[in-house]
């Protein structure tokens, strides 16, 4: 039996990381990104986002990056963040298939 890897992300977390993934962005072009990335089905008010940020932060998955202007904070994918996206998204297209695999098994029942 393999060793069990991280625990899931939430899809608040899974779309930050997504967002910030190739670029910069401040809070209110990040929660812009999600709801595109995710057709509008993750709502994601100031407060799930930046307490997920200050989360991600602490774990070392994001960094904030330009700082000058202090109304607009910018936020960075870490490495570790890079990984862990890279990770999620992984998990993820597996767990797609063997659904996908049991689904149409089930539909010839």
């Amino acid at each position: 039996m393999s060793e069990p890897g991280p625990p899931p992300l939430t899809p608040a977390v899974f779309h930050i990381l997504l967002a910030l993934f190739g670029r910069e962005r401040h809070g209110y072009d990040i929660m812009q990104q999600v709801k595109a990335d995710s057709g509008d089905t993750v709502k994601m008010g100031p407060g799930t986002l930046y307490g997920s940020l200050d989360r991600m932060i602490e774990a070392g998955l994001v960094a904030k990056g330009d700082t000058q202007d202090p109304r607009r904070i910018y936020y960075r994918l870490t490495a570790l963040g890079q990984t862990t996206l890279r990770a999620e998204s992984e998990r993820l297209s597996r767990v797609a298939l063997v659904a996908r695999r049991e689904l149409k098994k089930g539909a010839t029942l």
